[in-house]
């Protein structure tokens, strides 16, 4: 089991893959709206110094007054007044977010020399955690100081991973990252492999969803989220999915998805 007793109110969930175009801010953003739709109460932290969760949410950088890279500043200030001005309420999925900041790419070198760099997110989390049921990350697709921050905060990684022989390659990374911080962390980090971009025509597509199966046993998610193009029909018009077609299969799976969340 990954539960904790006596933990926070909120899980913290984090979506993180090292390849691109796995369907992880999709996911972070859809499962944030699914687990809403189930009266839960969420918050989105984007991660990204691409910003992909905040434009998808028509949250743009250039024009929030604060930003999550405010929290990794040298001096955040008072930590309560700080998560007043970033956070944003999505008023119709009725979630909140943080939007992200291209300058969440110059922190490897901004924060060097920080004593306790690598929990600075889990701590400043410890201000709201109890104003929420879920918190839910979207990580940066590459290994650094964003990512090792994501991981130590989280109570669980969910890693999209594409149906396809090369996206297995991009676990490796991520599994070879999570190894080193499990020999530091108090406790290991709890994953679990969530298979996307399913193409029920391809062959190909079933038999890394075999492999898989095989590799993950009780790491991998139930739910299987297939190709549906409405996800990039939301995505376009900076909506979620449920804004544009909440009976179709896409939004259906994700709902099995908030359902499996919920059930751990």
């Amino acid at each position: 089991m990954c539960r904790e007793k006596d933990a926070p109110r909120a899980k913290v969930i984090a979506v993180a893959n090292q390849k691109g175009g796995v369907g992880k801010t999709t996911t972070a953003v859809t499962l944030a709206a699914a687990l809403t739709r189930q009266a839960k109460r969420v918050l989105v932290v984007d991660l990204d110094p691409h910003a992909c969760a905040s434009v998808h949410l028509r949250y743009y950088p250039d024009d929030m007054p604060a930003t999550v890279n405010d929290i990794f500043s040298e001096d955040p200030g008072d930590m309560d007044e700080l998560w007043d001005r970033i956070r944003q309420h999505h008023v119709i999925q009725e979630f909140d977010v943080v939007p992200a900041s291209i300058r969440l790419a110059e922190l490897e070198v901004d924060l060097r020399n920080r004593k306790g760099k690598g929990a600075i997110l889990k701590k400043a989390l410890e201000h709201v955690r109890r104003e929420y049921d879920f918190i839910i990350l979207d990580c940066p697709p590459h290994v650094g100081i964003l990512l090792v921050n994501a991981l130590v905060a989280s109570d669980l990684l969910v890693v999209p991973i594409q149906t396809d022989f090369l996206a297995l390659h991009g676990l490796k990374l991520l599994f070879d990252t999570i190894k080193v911080l499990n020999k530091v962390l108090p406790r290991p980090i709890c994953y679990r492999v969530l298979p996307t971009l399913y193409d029920r025509r391809a062959r190909a597509c079933a038999r890394v969803l075999e492999l898989l199966a095989l590799k993950m046993k009780d790491s991998m998610f139930k739910t299987v989220i297939g190709m549906d193009t409405r996800f990039r029909d939301a995505s376009a018009q900076g909506r979620v999915i449920y804004e544009i077609s909440p009976g179709s299969r896409g939004a259906r799976e994700y709902e099995e998805l908030a359902k499996e969340i919920l059930a751990l």
